[in-house]
């Protein structure tokens, strides 16, 4: 079990619970009414937090998510200062804490922009793109990709220029990539090592890479996301912030990820 801020808030949230109703409960044992005036203080603070945390607890675990983009892996589509909302429910429901699914929904698919733990530290959020999934046979070569024989469809449109925390990848060219009729933007530096490989998806897993294909710690290097380890689909962009750049972003905000 990891202790991050889902169980803190977990915690909380029963906390709050247990010394707000505990105390309803041993004023009726005593035939008492409540009044706020003789309230305990610590009462008093858990009757005010607890809905509060509850429903934070309610909508972070079952709705969705804000996470913020520390790293430029996934640019063009995000960049770092990007703040992201992630459906928590199209891929299951889970439990908190213990991340154990009650509920089946959908599976991932192609091109969906993921979180998830990474599987050689839990503890840690990556967000990357899925390429692969059960049963498919990913090939990555000369800055290709090939997915059960069929190349995916490159469109060059031209040089990119970075801007903030991203201008380092000023010169890499700017593609349009055609992902089992889900197009999106990546990143190639035809100058740079990248790791090529087949990787073939097993039942269970998905094979994902990171828009900026050149700068991105993605499965080439490390393997398979297991389907336990998914968090959710990221969807929304609800702020950017770059403070090395021109601070907020205004043009970025309410960007629907695909």
């Amino acid at each position: 079990m990891d202790f991050d801020f889902s169980f803190f808030l977990l915690l909380a949230t029963v906390v709050t619970g247990t010394l707000w109703g505990g105390y309803l409960l041993y004023l009726k044992t005593q035939g008492a009414t409540f009044d706020e005036k003789n309230e305990p203080i610590l009462v008093e603070y858990a009757r005010s937090f607890f809905p509060i945390v509850l429903i934070v607890l309610l909508l972070r675990s079952f709705l969705a998510e804000p996470f913020r983009i520390p790293s430029g892996s996934m640019m063009p589509t995000l960049l770092v200062g990007d703040f992201i909302l992630v459906n928590k429910f199209t891929y299951g429901i889970r439990l908190p804490v213990i991340n154990t699914k009650v509920v089946e929904m959908n599976k991932p698919q192609r091109g969906d922009i993921v979180v998830f733990r990474f599987p050689k530290d839990p503890t840690v959020d990556y967000i990357k793109r899925v390429i692969g999934v059960p049963g498919d046979k990913i090939v990555y070569e000369n800055k290709k990709l090939t997915v059960n024989g069929v190349p995916a469809k490159q469109v060059s449109l031209g040089r990119y220029e970075g801007v903030g925390q991203g201008r380092d990848m000023t010169g890499a060219e700017h593609l349009l990539e055609d992902l089992s009729s889900v197009e999106h933007s990546i990143l190639v530096r035809h100058d740079a090592f990248s790791a090529e490989g087949v990787y073939v998806v097993p039942e269970g897993s998905y094979f994902v890479m990171g828009d900026n294909r050149d700068n991105s710690n993605d499965g080439r290097y490390w393997g398979m996301v297991p389907e336990e380890n998914l968090v959710g689909k990221a969807f929304f962009i609800w702020m950017s912030w770059d403070w090395q750049y021109k601070g907020v972003s205004f043009e970025r905000i309410g960007t629907v990820l695909k």
